[in-house]
């Protein structure tokens, strides 16, 4: 069972990831099915770098799920 402070942390995190424009476009570009980062950062005029960076911070908060497939990843 989780403490309130443990709580607290994991709000905290949701809030952040979720408060960021780039992710919220990252998510709703997963939506409409999963993705490459490679991809993304092609729709969504990033570097692939940014977008791994804020897939990641995705991932860590239990936003997304990587599924690794040979020398790439999918979201």
């Amino acid at each position: 069972m989780l403490t309130i402070a443990s709580r607290l942390d994991v709000m905290n995190r949701l809030g952040r990831a979720m408060a960021d424009p780039t992710r919220s476009k990252i998510l709703m570009s997963l939506l409409d099915g999963p993705s490459h980062p490679a991809v993304l950062s092609r729709e969504l005029g990033l570097t692939r770098s940014n977008v791994s960076n804020h897939l990641t911070c995705l991932r860590d908060c239990g936003i997304v799920v990587a599924e690794p497939e040979g020398r790439q990843t999918r979201y």
